[in-house]
Parts: C-alpha cells; structure tokens; sequence
C-alpha cells in the first residue's frame, strides 16, 4: 500500500509539472517569435527488492517545436521576419551567439542596433553600429542602408548586414535563458541565401486549443492520481483495523 501511495503521488508531482509546460506555452501565445516547448511523459521502472513491477512517471520537454508562426504585417521598416529555414543572430546577455526568427529591432542612444528586448543584432564583424541617420531600410538580403544626417534622399549608404544562417535544427535547442542556441562545436557561418521580409513580425507558433486541450487532459489524470492516493490511505485504514481486532 506504500508503494502504491508514492507511485500515485510521483504521477501526480510529475503530472503537475506536465501542465507547468503546457501553461508556459499558452501564456506565450502572443509572444512573437515564440517557439512551443513539446511534452510528454515517461516511465521508469522502479528497482529494489524483488522483481519491478511498478514504474514511476516522468514529465519531460524532449525538445522545441521549431514550425513557423503566421506573418504579421506591422509596416514598421525595422520590424524584420526571417523566411525558410534561416535565423538571425544576437548577441546573448553571456556574449554568446542566439538565434531568434523575427525582431523588432531599433538603434539606442549610442547608435547600437538592438532586438526588443534590447540584446545586440550581429552583423559580419560583431554587433553592428549604425552611424547618425535620417532613414534606415533593411533589404532582403539583410543589407542594412542608411542616409545620413544632412544628406540627399539620393544619398544611401550600406553599413552593415545581419548575420543570417541557415542551421540544421537537429543542432538547435532552447537553453534556460528561453533563447534558442546552436549545440554543435564553434559558430554558425552566415548564409547568403537566407532571407527576411521587411515590415513584419512572425507571431508565435502556439496552438490554443492543443494546449487548453492538453491541460484539460491532464487536470483528469492529475484526479485520478489524487483518487488513488485516498483509496491508498482508505485501505491502509482498514488494514490497522485488521489488525487491530486481530
């Protein structure tokens, strides 16, 4: 009856952590750029005296579902999505390579051009500095072209270009910082034929209903996990009255 007891309450532990994930995923839905984290759930046999008849369950995120979001069009011209298979590079708070596929970006106080949340972009020589301009624009190819204070609107100087590339996903996974990394040995080389579409924003690739669905499921196991662990503390009562008569 006590392993009985500890498998339902691991079950209902790790079926708690289960919908931790899937809550996550939801509370993102808006998020742009947001990649949905996979769940599911595992057993693991229990070994000890005697043959393991019992398993215990275990939640786990086996990995991140990298399937674009729907485009949404913001007509801002810093607002870049990344089309196909291709990424765009940050600079992480650890000075690290990140990978996101869409951005809001702008230039601070001191010229440095920044995503949303302010982490440097990164172009062919490190974080790209944009010189003091009137207008910015960011072609396909991620060929950022100004025209500087005080010159002619025929006047287009290139500065920089985004550092696109083109990764295997299998190599691609989300740490805890939530940003996407490469796991593979050095740094991703940029690709020319990575493109991006100006004036748009990916939204996040979250499915309401799969989640709401998902945690519904599992508010009804996470009951039953709980059912079990009174019928388990039901018969360890009468077993003491058993006893006790005997």
């Amino acid at each position: 009856m006590d392993k009985m007891l500890y498998v339902s309450m691991t079950g209902a532990h790790q079926n708690t952590l289960a919908q931790r994930a899937h809550a996550n995923n939801l509370a993102n839905i808006s998020t742009t750029g947001f990649r949905r984290d996979f769940e599911q759930a595992r057993s693991m046999p229990i070994f000890g005296d005697g043959y393991p008849s019992r398993v215990y369950a275990m939640s786990e995120r086996p990995g991140t579902d990298f399937t674009p979001g729907s485009l949404q069009e913001t007509g801002r011209d810093l607002d870049v999505a990344i089309g196909g298979k291709g990424w765009l590079t940050v600079q992480a708070p650890d000075g690290s390579e990140a990978y996101v596929r869409t951005a809001s970006l702008n230039v601070d106080a001191l010229g440095m051009l920044r995503t949303g949340n302010g982490l440097p972009v990164m172009g062919n020589a490190g974080p790209i500095a944009v010189p003091p301009e009137q207008k910015i624009e960011i072609g396909q190819d991620g060929t950022i072209s100004i025209r500087a204070l005080g010159e002619g609107p025929s006047v287009i100087a290139e500065v920089d270009r985004l550092k696109l590339v083109k990764p295997d996903l299998a190599q691609m996974e989300k740490g805890t910082d939530g940003m996407i990394h490469y796991k593979g040995a050095g740094q991703l080389q940029a690709d020319a034929n990575a493109r991006l579409d100006s004036g748009f924003l990916q939204a996040s690739n979250v499915n309401a209903v799969e989640e709401m669905t998902a945690i519904l499921s599992l508010s009804r196991q996470f009951e039953l996990h709980i059912k079990m662990m009174r019928t388990a503390e039901d018969n360890d009562t009468a077993m003491a009255r058993v006893l006790q008569i005997s």
